[in-house]
């Protein structure tokens, strides 16, 4: 097996084999602690330029198949494993992950201590970092790691986004038409609204007002996605001018901080962040704690126990982090406007959170 490092921007450096393919990447260094989905993980948009730290100290036992991805290709800049799979055993599987991963040029190292990794960045929070198995010299890999961009003020969405409009049918009966936004959106999403009769318009993230309400939808929805919001300046008076026109509105994730920032919110990059998909999370509307996916490094920051006035009137935080009191949600009383911080479709994931989906649905009936 070939040798590998990888070098974190601090100087803290780990070696081991390569897995996947060989070369050299780089990206901010993040953790997950799913202990399964990994092939959701890879191929999320979200995780675009992350180098992705695998806590569960075994992947790749069920190799990889066509059906699980949630896009096109895997995304990660880098993957970070302790103890590979020496062969999958599922029969759903097509190839094994460490296939997968050289056919898709993907660079990553095994055989470390990822739980010593996943402590180091906790205590420090999320950093750049370097895999490489073609300089094994930790200075001059770090050298390069110092002079890669950092995630905060990266605007990543334009990357990510489909180049054109496509649509995504209703199960059976059609019941509603939604305009979605692609700021990095997850194939699940698209089939959790199918599932509730609902025809799904997926646009590119350039898209204008007048784009969306061309397909005359009965609501409007912002997805998931990369980088910093801060930087995201299009979506934000897309959002405005969707709730003056007072169209319901739901945003997941990267969506939600554009909604949130639509609002009057600001945001702010999380130390290091929550990905994987055992977070627990409070729906202050009904008091019940769900277990629920997250793949978010940025965070709204409103209060979280009072209604606060904005131009768009009263707006309240319906949902929150347990584990660190962040911002997981945010519901607007005066015009038809909600947003999760998290991944109700689930992909990977429990299901806790499918029910706002049907929120949204029921947000969409209200107005009809």
């Amino acid at each position: 097996m070939t040798a590998a490092i990888l070098v974190l921007e601090d100087g803290r450096t780990f070696t081991g084999q390569s897995y996947g393919a060989e070369g050299e990447t780089f990206g901010e260094a993040v953790f997950t602690t799913g202990m399964t989905g990994y092939q959701e993980t890879l191929t999320d948009p979200s995780y675009h330029r992350q180098v992705v730290v695998q806590t569960a100290p075994q992947i790749g036992n069920t190799g990889v198949n066509p059906d699980d991805d949630e896009s096109s290709k895997i995304w990660v800049a880098g993957y970070v494993v302790r103890d590979p799979a020496r062969r999958p055993s599922n029969w759903r599987a097509t190839a094994s992950l460490d296939e997968r991963l050289a056919a898709e040029g993907v660079v990553g190292i095994s055989g470390i201590d990822t739980r010593a990794l996943t402590r180091h960045l906790r205590s420090r929070g999320a950093m750049r970092a370097g895999v490489s198995t073609i300089d094994l010299d930790p200075v001059s890999v770090r050298e390069r790691v110092l002079a890669q961009p950092e995630m905060t003020g990266a605007d990543l969405s334009a990357q990510v986004t489909t180049p054109s409009l496509y649509t995504v049918g209703a199960d059976g009966e059609h019941r509603y038409t939604i305009a979605a936004l692609d700021l990095g959106i997850k194939r699940n999403v698209a089939r959790r609204l199918a599932a509730r009769g609902v025809t799904t318009h997926i646009f590119p993230a350039t898209a204008s007002v007048q784009d969306l309400l061309a397909v005359s939808p009965d609501a409007v929805f912002f997805s998931p996605g990369p980088g910093d919001p801060a930087t995201a300046d299009h979506p934000v008076a897309l959002a405005q001018e969707v709730m003056r026109r007072r169209v319901p509105l739901f945003g997941i994730c990267f969506g939600s901080q554009i909604l949130g920032r639509a609002l009057g919110f600001g945001t702010y990059k999380l130390g290091y962040g929550h990905r994987g998909i055992n977070q627990p999370v409070l729906d202050k509307t009904t008091g019940k704690v769900e277990v629920t996916s997250h793949n978010h490094g940025f965070a709204v920051d409103a209060p979280l126990n009072t209604v606060i006035d904005t131009d768009f009137g009263g707006v309240e935080v319906s949902h929150v982090c347990l584990n660190d009191d962040v911002v997981e949600g945010l519901r607007a009383r005066d015009v038809p406007a909600f947003t999760v911080q998290y991944h109700p479709e689930a992909a990977a994931g429990p299901h806790d959170a499918d029910y706002l989906f049907d929120r949204f649905v029921e947000l969409v009936e209200k107005r009809s």
